[in-house]
């Protein structure tokens, strides 16, 4: 087994955005892909993913929280559509120039000024 599906296959637990952006540039570099992620490239690649996520749940109803029901198959291909999404999004980010990590972060600020809790 060669060194970089050694590297694929370790199971990482905690990774920042940072850290993930950093591999998905090496990722594009390393196969000469930088020239074809242009933001409208990949958006349109998210949208894409983003309609493959949907399938998923499509025709399923509500689902309850946890996925008790689901089979661990469905469970497995559930996060490889959310992962491409966020590898998308983490890319395009990058991209435009977007710290993705501080815009959330700020974002989350200005929804609590906004939808303030409620005091009971």
């Amino acid at each position: 087994m060669g060194e970089e599906k050694e590297n694929a296959e370790e199971r990482v637990v905690d990774i920042s955005l940072k850290d993930l952006s950093k591999k998905l540039e090496e990722f594009a570099r390393a196969r000469d892909w930088e020239r074809y992620h242009s933001p409208r490239n990949l958006l349109l690649a998210m949208v894409g993913e983003v309609g493959e996520l949907s399938e998923i749940f499509q025709w399923r109803g509500e689902v309850d929280k946890g996925l008790p029901n689901w089979e661990e198959s469905d469970k497995e291909h559930l996060g490889e559509e959310l992962s491409d999404v966020l590898l998308y999004l983490i890319r395009l980010s990058d991209i435009c120039g977007i710290d993705l990590g501080d815009a959330a972060s700020k974002k989350l600020v200005k929804n609590s000024i906004k939808y303030p809790a409620k005091v009971l």
